[in-house]
């Protein structure tokens, strides 16, 4: 199922607008998973700019701008200490750089726990100033009734269990989670209830193996896996991170690429064209015309 928008052509570069432009809808890929089974797995991942939700779009169903931004565009150690503000300025680019996926935003830690009605409120407000179809919760079965108010009002919901980094304090750490057969249950029984509170994916972050497949069986809504199994029915993985951007990354990353090293290698052969004067040079300048004879 798609929708069909007719936009104006955009001058800007990094905002080339195709028409028609085909946008997946959030039944859509709700319906990717049908009788238990997603024959077509939901690619989906991280986005915080416009001009790389361009570059990605063409081959993501879902773009999510992760609160993971706190960390990767900011440098904050956690991101716990993310603002609405930024959720909000980064979704709204991600936004107007896509025209294919379906854009989902984290709300931040503190903007929606307190009560369904705080929720709604945070989450009308960043679907209204950016456009995007959908928003992610972090949290579990006490968690659940607030992902039925925001439903039943409209607002698609993406639910996160397992490994929840906006509850990094309270968990200790961002070690795996399910291992032992209590924490496992809880996840599972986690899971259960966001995906029946009316979630329309549910992300499953860092839980062994075992556990996330279970999960995967289990509920009705597609699960989009990132540290948890190749048997979810999608997978997530932070943008910077699949392409090799930092040094560190977490062990359920695959590098794709290494564009830390083609950027450190540009940077250095630009300083060098600097200092030698070799630019900028000729094709680079705005010289005075020649007079026709």
């Amino acid at each position: 199922m798609s929708t069909t928008f007719t936009l104006d052509t955009a001058t800007s570069r990094a905002h080339p607008v195709p028409e028609p432009v085909r946008r997946l809808t959030v039944p859509a890929i709700q319906g990717r998973k049908k009788d238990g089974t997603t024959a077509e797995p939901v690619v989906m991942l991280t986005a915080y700019t416009a001009r790389m939700a361009q570059l990605l779009d063409p081959h993501c169903d879902m773009l999510l701008v992760g609160d993971s931004l706190g960390q990767v565009i900011y440098g904050l150690d956690t991101t716990v200490r993310v603002t609405l503000e930024m959720m909000i300025a980064h979704g709204a680019a991600v936004v107007r750089g896509s025209y294919h996926s379906v854009v989902v935003i984290d709300l931040p830690f503190g903007t929606y726990e307190a009560s369904p009605e705080q929720a709604f409120a945070t989450a009308a407000r960043v679907m209204r100033e950016t456009g995007a179809a959908a928003v992610k919760m972090e949290g579990g079965e006490v968690l659940a009734p607030t992902v039925e108010f925001l439903v039943k009002r409209g607002i698609p919901v993406v639910g996160h269990v397992g490994l929840t980094p906006q509850a990094v304090n309270a968990l200790g750490g961002y070690g795996a989670r399910g291992r032992s057969a209590a924490e496992a249950e809880k996840i599972q029984a986690d899971a259960r209830a966001i995906a029946e509170a009316g979630a329309f994916a549910l992300v499953v972050e860092g839980v062994v193996e075992p556990v996330a497949r279970a999960i995967t069986a289990a509920i009705k809504c597609p699960t989009i896996g990132i540290g948890a199994s190749p048997a979810c029915d999608g997978q997530v993985l932070v943008v910077d991170d699949m392409l090799g951007m930092f040094e560190r990354v977490p062990r359920f990353v695959r590098r794709f690429d290494n564009l830390a090293d083609h950027v450190t290698t540009a940077a250095a052969a630009y300083a060098q064209a600097v200092r030698d004067r070799s630019f900028p040079g000729e094709a680079e300048l705005y010289l005075p015309k020649v007079p026709k004879a």
